[in-house]
């Protein structure tokens, strides 16, 4: 590391400072934070997830608890009250910590418990986003686009500056972390983000119209629900006007709701019905 302002050595002011551990702020400290806490984390028991690295989880019969880390970030969860509370304890001791209690915002998703279950949404971004772009008045929308619309990459007259139309397609591809209804739509108006024009500005504010609409949506985990996985793919043939490239779909379920979704571009053109719907389904089997 360079010399800090204040501290440089007057004999050897060409050197550099040799760290004894990763400071803040340097290429490797999320790395090394990382590590740190899955050590930590294994010598209790905990095993990290195959799928997403960020996650451990502890079993013991029928109990279970589960550790997410997202950055310096914690939640932890499961129905053994006893080792939850022991894992707090311990990470205490070793780490910084501070118990924010039951959760209910984490990274802009807003987590309510309510009588049926778990209520997982974004009313309050979408609020938000709603009035930061200006979307305060106008007719009800019931869907997030027009079933007939048909975007092509050079219609229409260029956007005089691009950048607000970028701004409003980021906040909207954030939204759909709670919001399959919009997946489809905001890959559509995504596809222009390099020379927007005016008919894809009116297609993103009119999936903003339908937010606006629809605000109170989200995700509901509900406590009695069946726990059975069910997968549905889907795809278009020859969607893009521009290239002719197909868009494959899918939803997995949990019960009645739904755990994952994609809405994407394919890669290559399909030549045919079949071979646009075998591509779907291996990108759900992925």
């Amino acid at each position: 590391m360079e010399q800090p302002p204040g501290f440089e050595s007057q004999e050897y002011p060409n050197h550099v400072c040799k760290l004894k551990k990763a400071l803040y702020g340097l290429k490797q400290a999320p790395r090394a934070w990382y590590g740190k806490v899955a050590q930590f984390l294994q010598f209790f028991g905990y095993i990290a997830s195959s799928a997403d690295p960020s996650i451990f989880f502890k079993r013991s019969g029928r109990a279970h608890v589960v550790v997410l880390l997202y950055v310096d970030d914690m939640i932890i969860t499961g129905n053994d009250d006893a080792e939850i509370a022991r894992i707090q304890e311990d990470m205490s001791v070793r780490f910084e910590m501070k118990k924010l209690g039951e959760l209910n915002n984490f990274l802009g998703l807003e987590v309510e418990r309510v009588k049926d279950g778990i209520f997982i949404g974004q009313q309050g971004y979408g609020k938000r986003i709603v009035d930061r772009f200006g979307v305060h008045q106008g007719k009800v929308h019931s869907t997030p686009l027009d079933t007939n619309i048909r975007l092509k990459r050079d219609e229409g007259s260029l956007l005089a500056n691009p950048r607000p139309y970028r701004s409003l397609v980021g906040s909207l591809l954030y939204l759909t972390i709670t919001r399959p209804d919009i997946a489809f739509a905001v890959g559509l108006v995504s596809r222009f983000m390099q020379e927007p024009r005016k008919p894809h500005l009116e297609a993103a504010k009119k999936i903003l119209k339908y937010v606006k609409t629809t605000l109170g949506m989200g995700l509901m985990y509900k406590y009695n629900a069946k726990v059975s996985l069910h997968g549905f793919t889907d795809a278009d043939f020859g969607g893009d006007l521009d290239d002719r490239k197909s868009t494959s779909g899918f939803v997995f379920l949990c019960g009645d709701t739904s755990i994952s979704w994609c809405s994407k571009k394919q890669a290559t053109v399909s030549l045919s019905t079949t071979e646009a719907e075998y591509k779907a389904s291996t990108l759900a089997a992925q």
